[in-house]
């Protein structure tokens, strides 16, 4: 099934998009997340990608409160990711409502830690946030470039049994400027059993269409929506 995620990025609580993971270039949408996931769910979505950017940034989960108000009072199937580092972000998690977690930066840093997680609580539940940057693999919220191979670095990946990746091309990244297609394409055809979600510069219902038919399993759209270039009627009836 064709899986339609929305993102909410928190800063400070709030809901926001950046600019290409820049925290200088931020632009606050509603000051209430719950108000976001409300709406989201009114209109027939039911996947949400719940970024804590604070977390990416000081390297520990920042709003899990936030997490925890959105999966109380929503039935929205949720994946929360940034500042995730230890068991006890990931127990943190799932104790607050979450289905999956998202994780980037500790595969790079301590990837033990992900293979434990992925044993531990099963692929299905872990899923693997690629970030691509001048070809290589940011980390610490966009801060740090890694120089692991990215062709390398999923094959590993997919040995330790990741099944589910999400990749952001973050040049493409909150400037509505179209998909990496070509990007998206090499991976799915070098890594045909991952599920690939697609994420970064979706600026249309075509972006979406055109990335399905590439063969990817979902599509992550942010700034699209709060911009009002996607409706969210048009999701609905597209869907």
């Amino acid at each position: 099934m064709n899986n339609i995620i929305v993102a909410i990025d928190l800063i400070d609580g709030k809901c926001v998009r950046l600019i290409q993971g820049n925290f200088q270039k931020k632009k606050i949408y509603n000051n209430d997340p719950l108000d976001v996931a409300y709406m989201l769910e009114d209109n027939g979505i039911s996947r949400l990608h719940l970024v804590d950017l604070d977390g990416a940034r000081e390297g520990k989960i920042v709003h899990w409160k936030t997490l925890e108000k959105i999966a109380k009072n929503t039935h929205l199937t949720i994946d929360f990711g940034g500042g995730i580092c230890t068991e006890n972000d990931v127990k943190t998690v799932f104790e607050n409502g979450g289905h999956m977690v998202s994780v980037g930066s500790i595969a790079v840093k301590k990837p033990i830690f992900l293979k434990n997680w992925i044993d531990t609580y099963g692929p299905d539940k872990i899923l693997l946030g690629v970030d691509i940057k001048n070809k290589k693999i940011a980390i610490n919220g966009w801060k740090i470039l890694s120089n692991i191979p990215f062709w390398d670095f999923l094959k590993k990946k997919e040995k330790d049994g990741i099944r589910t990746i999400f990749c952001t091309d973050i040049s493409k990244d909150g400037v509505l400027s179209g998909p990496s297609f070509s990007l998206y394409s090499n991976i799915i055809k070098k890594f045909p059993k991952i599920k690939l979600i697609a994420s970064g510069g979706v600026s249309s219902i075509e972006d979406i269409k055109n990335l399905f038919h590439l063969g990817c399993h979902g599509v992550i759209i942010g700034k699209a929506i709060y911009e009002k270039r996607i409706s969210l009627l048009e999701l609905r009836n597209w869907k």
